[in-house]
């Protein structure tokens, strides 16, 4: 039985790709910054917390780090910790550094030193890429983040390559775009317009306030992204990959999609707040994932408009088994 270590199995990524791996036959070890006091809603929903080891872990304390690596011996480590909002890195730009660049190091360093034959996978993302314009991003699109949290994605992305050239080391970074779930919290903003829709079609609430619309993205189906995860460890000969749908769609049609599934007009109760307005945004994000097919054999089975359909159909299952039980 292969062992997998999962940090930030707390998130939503780290929830699927731990139900994954368990269907695939692995002992699944997670950590989190204090084992007892985490909730870890996204392993109760998917119905396999008591399947999960949970061990109190820092990622940016080198010591904590090592002494679980040692101790549990994983053939995989994922790491998909670290802060993960773009918006908040600019109010926390030091702490999200830390928590992505350091946490990184740390891993790397761990396997270097215990010279364990681990193959690690780190968690990258499309926003280390910046503006691509009309040209779709692939492997080789030049690196120009826009933001402390694409900045440090970025300078992870470097460290895993470059311990891979000088160790070794059997280590890649999967460079993901947007992907979501029933699972993500609130606090972003897909999530967030189901949650206020859903509310909204049942009389809680009246409008929505949302920042710029004219946004572009590619939107996946997250419990298909950790599949990719997995893939990419299993070869022989470690690869950087992209990781995406390969179609492209604004944040005003996201919220179209998600208002007309619960049979609204989305411009009858949405509301411009530049206060909610990055100050430097990605306009557009494109990607080209043909890499990732030929590589891995993986691809996208839905885009956007089946992902926002599916969380709000979660969303108002959730909602409706809440009402029968109260």
């Amino acid at each position: 039985m292969k062992t997998a270590l999962i940090t930030g199995i707390g998130g939503q990524d780290g929830a699927y790709l731990a139900a994954h791996l368990l269907s695939q036959g692995y002992r699944v070890v997670g950590t989190s910054r204090d084992a007892t006091s985490g909730r870890f809603e996204g392993l109760t929903a998917l119905g396999i917390r008591e399947r999960v080891t949970i061990q109190s872990m820092s990622l940016v304390d080198f010591r904590s780090t090592m002494q679980v690596v040692a101790r549990e011996c994983p053939n995989e480590i994922y790491n998909l910790a670290g802060q993960t909002s773009v918006f908040v890195s600019f109010e926390q730009p030091v702490e999200t550094f830390e928590s992505i660049v350091v946490g990184v190091v740390n891993l790397l360093e761990a396997i270097r030193i215990l010279k364990a034959p681990v193959r690690l996978y780190n968690a990258g993302s499309s926003e280390m890429f910046g503006n691509t314009g009309s040209a779709p991003a692939t492997e080789e699109t030049a690196i120009k983040p826009r933001s402390p949290y694409g900045i440090a994605k970025a300078t992870s992305f470097w460290q895993v390559a470059q311990y891979r050239e000088a160790y070794s080391l059997q280590a890649c970074t999967g460079i993901l775009f947007n992907h979501e779930s029933p699972l993500r919290p609130e606090r972003f903003v897909t999530q967030k317009i189901v949650a206020a829709a859903c509310r909204i079609a049942a009389g809680e609430q009246q409008t929505l306030s949302l920042g710029d619309l004219t946004v572009r993205r590619d939107w996946g189906w997250a419990p298909e992204y950790v599949v990719a995860m997995h893939r990419m460890l299993q070869r022989e000969e470690p690869e950087d990959l992209l990781i995406a749908t390969g179609k492209t769609f604004s944040l005003e049609e996201f919220v179209q999609e998600v208002f007309s599934a619960v049979g609204l007009d989305w411009k009858d109760h949405v509301r411009h707040d530049r206060s909610l307005v990055r100050p430097t945004e990605i306009a557009c994000g494109r990607a080209d994932p043909s890499r990732a097919r030929r590589a891995i054999g993986w691809q996208a089975k839905h885009c956007m408009p089946d992902v926002a359909r599916m969380m709000v159909e979660a969303r108002l299952a959730a909602s409706g088994s809440l009402r029968r039980a109260a």
